[in-house]
């Protein structure tokens, strides 16, 4: 079933937990030290445009990538609200397309584990290193093996928020390192009669795959991407074991600046 339809309309309501404004900051700093100061920045899985407009309020020019339409719509009526200048584009980020080189390119949130073929994954990455302006950077975050296999595999999660609740149940696949999760959606529908107290089911399948960092650098290799850093998420000490989220620097390769 296709990810992020009916889960698109209350995203932002049960991802209000997550700290965007330190994890933009953190991204910024990242972004700085790695010599992406200003300039074009894509984002790659942007979904509701929540990193895309915080990133548009530093000053970067920003493109979102994504493949949900139902996502993109609500980013669209975030960039109406902000006035911010952003670009979005309804792609598959397995076979992006941009109009020309940028500075900079993010995925966060995990987009990445979503790609569940590796060479997929290495297709992505000679994408960017393709649209990426001569010693461009990479910064992107993924969900480790050890996350999936000890933390999230297994786990029922369940939240209710009134207007709208959900039950999300794991499966992490170890052999084949892919966590299934299985969403059931409540939503109530304010348009139907009987005073709103309607609710309306749906279901959401999720496929993510969970990769080593090593795993990480072999595909960026591939990908004629340099790998230039990996930390523990939101720090700067270099990822371990038990690291559930690495974000990973990579630079652009074998662009020569004529300018």
């Amino acid at each position: 079933m296709e990810a992020y339809t009916s889960f698109a309309s209350v995203y932002d309501i049960f991802m209000d937990n997550v700290p965007y404004e330190e994890w933009g900051e953190y991204l910024r700093g990242l972004l700085e030290e790695y010599g992406a100061e200003s300039g074009l920045v894509v984002e790659l899985g942007c979904g509701t445009g929540a990193m895309t407009e915080i990133l548009a309020g530093y000053g970067y020019d920003m493109i979102g990538v994504d493949n949900s339409e139902e996502m993109l719509e609500l980013a669209m009526d975030k960039k109406l609200a902000s006035g911010h200048d952003i670009l979005y584009l309804l792609q598959d980020m397995r076979e992006f397309e941009l109009y020309g080189t940028v500075r900079a390119a993010v995925s966060v949130c995990d987009s990445v584990n979503y790609i569940t073929e590796p060479e997929e994954l290495a297709e992505v990455f000679r994408l960017v290193n393709n649209y990426l302006d001569p010693g461009g950077v990479f910064i992107f975050d993924f969900n480790t093996d050890y996350k999936y296999r000890e933390i999230l595999g297994e786990q029922t999660i369940a939240e209710d928020r009134g207007d709208c609740s959900f039950i999300w149940d794991n499966c992490y696949y170890e052999d084949e390192r892919i966590n299934e999760y299985d969403l059931t959606l409540f939503i109530r529908d304010r348009e139907a009669s009987g005073g709103g107290e309607l609710y309306r089911k749906y279901r959401e399948t999720h496929y993510q795959r969970g990769y080593t960092l090593e795993e990480i650098k072999g595909l960026l290799r591939s990908s004629g991407l340099e790998f230039a850093a990996a930390y523990d998420a939101f720090t700067r000490s270099a990822p371990g074991e038990e690291s559930e989220r690495i974000y990973v620097v990579a630079r652009e390769s074998g662009k020569t600046d004529n300018r």
